[in-house]
């Protein structure tokens, strides 16, 4: 007797067709001119600009969702788009057209004695998928930045900015068939379901060649616990400003409060200031009183604590804490090699800074510091894609293989060898 087959899920269907169609599409990108590529991005541009309030009415509608599930200040302001962030999105789109195509692109060439030439060329790493959760812009700057390099992409947007992700899909969608190329090469899947997510992370049998997270440290977690294809990512983003003894103390102040408050819910927001004990009785009360002023909650150290009434006792866990939210950790050390331990054991490997005006102790901190971004006298919220004038980015990788610190054009590609010869055959 036959054992009937087991049957698949029309969601498990629905995945899997649209990974096969976005693996049909990488192939057509292959082939597809720079021409063509940045056609994109001039009807991506105009169509958002055109319908802008379809974008912003399926983003209301996400943001009293958000709040009636009593989301917190920072998810809302993640969140949130607004015709300011709308042209964010669009100046970003153009800032990426204007890169180079890095597909075909001679890395390294040289001849052999034999007569071989041998090539090193960029190419796309094929179909990627992206796990977001609340940032809508996200699906815009990965859908650029896969598109440019060749690459197709496939979008998993968390319940609560899903409705905003999908109508900027859409619109993305409608300028690929403009251009002349597959909508399939960018998609977002219509469900937040747990399965829709699992298969992803499964690569549906080498389908999908890289995995993306861009979330909080309970979803990056679990995307690398699970995935069985490569992941570009980072857990937490627990970033440090250490300000040393030589520190000018007016740009301390200025950084410190940027790095902190000006957007506190992303994952380049500081979260722990170090200060040189040698300075900390003339700086702690300037920093403490600023970050009150702009309604921060304040953690200090025993060494610190007694600058101000207003601050808390931080414990042995704040250390070791991403808030994402205005509450940061200040804590006195002994000088720069206390500040390099401390990094050491709570850093996160995301970004770190120093303000000092000493160029060897400036050399001795980035020297020592393991973290994708390392900084000199400038605030940690330009850990950023866009900032390094890549044209936003996919993500932040804290790894060290392949691509490290903000995922751009570049770092979506891998490369092959092309071996060029005249009938040489080998004895």
């Amino acid at each position: 007797m036959a054992v009937p087959k087991k049957k698949t899920s029309k969601g498990k269907r629905n995945q899997r067709h649209a990974v096969w169609k976005a693996k049909a599409a990488t192939a057509i990108l292959n082939t597809a001119s720079s021409d063509q590529k940045n056609k994109f991005f001039d009807f991506a541009i105009a169509s958002i600009q055109e319908n802008a309030d379809v974008i912003l009415t399926e983003n209301q509608i996400d943001i009293k969702a958000a709040k009636d599930n009593k989301k917190d200040e920072a998810f809302i302001d993640r969140l949130a788009l607004d015709n300011k962030r709308l042209q964010e999105i669009c100046d970003t789109l153009a800032e990426i057209k204007s890169f180079n195509d890095p597909v075909g692109r001679v890395l390294a060439s040289w001849d052999r004695p034999n007569g071989l030439n041998i090539s090193r060329v960029a190419t796309p790493l094929g179909v990627i998928g992206l796990i977001f959760e609340s940032r809508p812009n996200v699906a815009a700057d990965a859908g650029g930045l896969c598109l440019k390099s060749g690459n197709a992409v496939i979008l998993r947007s968390g319940k609560d900015g899903l409705r905003s992700a999908t109508a900027i899909v859409n619109l993305l969608q409608d300028a690929l068939k403009l251009s002349g190329l597959p909508e399939e090469c960018i998609q977002i899947v219509p469900s937040e379901s747990r399965e829709a997510a699992t298969m992803m992370l499964e690569g549906l049998n080498g389908s999908i060649d890289l995995i993306v997270p861009r979330g909080g440290k309970s979803l990056v977690a679990e995307v690398e616990r699970s995935a069985k294809v490569p992941v570009f990512g980072h857990l937490e983003g627990i970033c440090h400003i250490y300000v040393d003894e030589e520190a000018d103390e007016d740009k301390a102040l200025s950084i410190c409060l940027n790095a902190k408050m000006r957007r506190t819910g992303i994952c380049g927001a500081v979260e722990t200031i170090l200060i040189n004990e040698k300075i900390s009785p003339s700086f702690v009360p300037k920093l403490v009183a600023s970050l009150f002023d702009a309604e921060c909650e304040i953690r200090c150290c025993e060494e610190t604590i007694g600058f101000d009434e207003r601050a808390m006792l931080a414990s042995e866990e704040d250390w070791s804490t991403e808030y994402l939210a205005p509450i940061v950790s200040v804590k006195s050390v002994a000088g720069i090699d206390e500040a390099i331990a401390h990094i050491e054991k709570y850093g996160t490997g995301h970004t770190e800074s120093i303000i000092s005006e000493n160029k060897e102790t400036q050399s001795i901190f980035t020297h020592s510091i393991d973290s994708a971004i390392v900084m000199i006298n400038a605030s940690t919220q330009f850990a950023d894609g866009g900032e390094f004038g890549l044209g936003g980015e996919i993500g932040i990788a804290t790894g060290k293989f392949h691509a490290r610190g903000p995922v751009g054009v570049d770092q979506l590609t891998s490369f092959k060898y092309i071996v060029t010869g005249d009938g040489q055959t080998r004895s």
